[in-house]
């Protein structure tokens, strides 16, 4: 594992549950880029960010070393939520055009073509966010909405229909797919496709998706990228010529100031739509149920009063499990932030998972609690451009679900322990048993 620079300093043992993390196994136990470190029980995890939050300096860690990519200098650890939304409010010192989503320096098509905007700075971020938002028009976010109460209460009458079952695959993943490709225009045929090649993308090292043979894996990556840029050019074929009700006519016809997305743009943003909005969103369905199981007094108040409370449990959930844990940016130039100088070219990755259990800014942030308040959680990102373009989706998405889902069968519950995705970029759940 990359060892922690702790620079001479020692710091003091913590636990938070489960087993002490000390700070003799810190230095040489702990990698946050690693999936091991992020297959931990969460109370350990939550001990070893709070011993890096409570350091005066921002963590520095060594880059992974990878077949993919150069390793190079290493990173800081931005932990604290402070750091994490400063460095989020300031795009034009922290930069993502050099690598959003990796930690390693990837090529910049590489970057672009798997992760769209995330992996763009002002002005071509600012263009292409301009002309995708202005397809996201209220007709068009209300018709999102309609499909998405029919599509949970579909989802709903198979669970009561076919019993017990994985409620990963037929309930959280089932749903965000359903609307993203029916958002889209994807036929019904192709959705076990967009399913199989985005589980690919979002993979990390998890071995049930992708080889451990590296050429194989670098060839399973890009065909998965490939099918779903060819799905998507193919449907802006037929769409520049005969428009339907769905997303890629929008995006095919916008037209800001003169200014259309290309094909590779289109496609990349398809990926990005796909890959974010079916991922996160199913990241978080899959915590709810378990939440709700392992908190059984949250659950019986957002029973007792569900309308009032929803809002409240799904910010909650979404902070509790932040589907995404890190982003990366890299400096534009030299900057001092909370007291650490930073220099030019050194990257910062944002843990929003360690910033959505500061201490400074949540109270008893371990705690599951549906009515905390207030609660100015990272789980989309933090306030910036780079805020999620689907955030409000991914919300309406998880209250009909849960509403539609406690609402006929209030006792359903997480009849084992998850099967989480080897990776430390996504806190995904591959498999998650239910019963009701």
């Amino acid at each position: 594992m990359a060892a922690l620079c702790d620079h001479g300093n020692r710091m003091e043992s913590a636990s938070e549950g489960g087993k002490a993390v000390t700070a003799d196994q810190l230095p040489g136990g702990i990698d946050l880029s690693d999936s091991a470190f992020w297959g931990w029980p969460a109370a350990d995890r939550q001990a070893a960010f709070a011993l890096l939050r409570a350091r005066e300096q921002p963590p520095f860690f060594a880059e992974p070393e990878s077949p993919f990519a150069q390793r190079g200098p290493g990173y800081f650890a931005l932990v604290r939520h402070a750091d994490v939304t400063e460095a989020s409010r300031n795009p034009d010192v922290f930069c993502s055009s050099k690598g959003a989503t990796s930690i390693l320096d990837l090529p910049e098509e590489f970057n672009e073509y798997f992760g769209s905007m995330i992996n763009m700075d002002d002005p071509r971020h600012a263009r292409l966010r301009r002309i995708v938002s202005r397809a996201f028009t209220p007709r068009m976010i209300g018709k999102f909405e309609q499909d998405v109460a029919r599509v949970a209460a579909q989802i709903v009458d198979d669970l009561v229909a076919g019993g017990p079952c994985d409620f990963v695959e037929n309930v959280a993943a089932r749903l965000p797919l359903t609307i993203i490709c029916r958002m889209m225009g994807v036929p019904d045929s192709r959705y076990d496709m967009v399913l199989r090649n985005t589980n690919i993308i979002l993979s990390g090292a998890d071995p049930d998706f992708l080889s451990a043979d590296i050429g194989e894996a670098v060839g399973q990556i890009l065909t998965a990228g490939q099918e779903l840029a060819d799905l998507v050019t193919g449907l802006a074929t037929t769409r520049a010529s005969h428009p339907a009700d769905d997303l890629v006519s929008s995006l095919v016809t916008a037209n800001i100031d003169g200014e259309q997305l290309t094909s590779a743009e289109l496609a990349s943003f398809f990926i990005l739509l796909v890959v974010a909005g079916n991922e996160t969103t199913r990241t978080a369905i899959s915590h709810a149920l378990m939440l709700l199981t392992e908190h059984p007094a949250q659950r019986a108040r957002l029973l007792d009063a569900f309308d009032d409370r929803i809002g409240g449990a799904v910010e909650e959930i979404v902070r509790y499990s932040s589907p995404v844990m890190f982003m990366r940016r890299t400096l534009t130039r030299d900057y001092t932030m909370n007291g650490h100088a930073y220099r030019e070219g050194d990257k910062a990755v944002l843990f929003y998972w360690s910033a959505n259990r500061d201490e400074t800014v949540f109270t008893d942030p371990a705690e599951f609690d549906i009515t905390r308040t207030p609660n100015p959680h990272v789980g989309f990102g933090a306030a910036g451009p780079h805020f999620c373009l689907g955030a409000h989706l991914a919300r309406r998405e998880i209250t009909v679900m849960l509403r539609e889902l406690l609402g006929r069968i209030p006792e359903v519950s997480a009849a084992g322990p998850p099967d989480r995705l080897l990776s430390s970029f996504i806190n995904g759940i591959k498999r998650l048993p239910c019963a009701f």
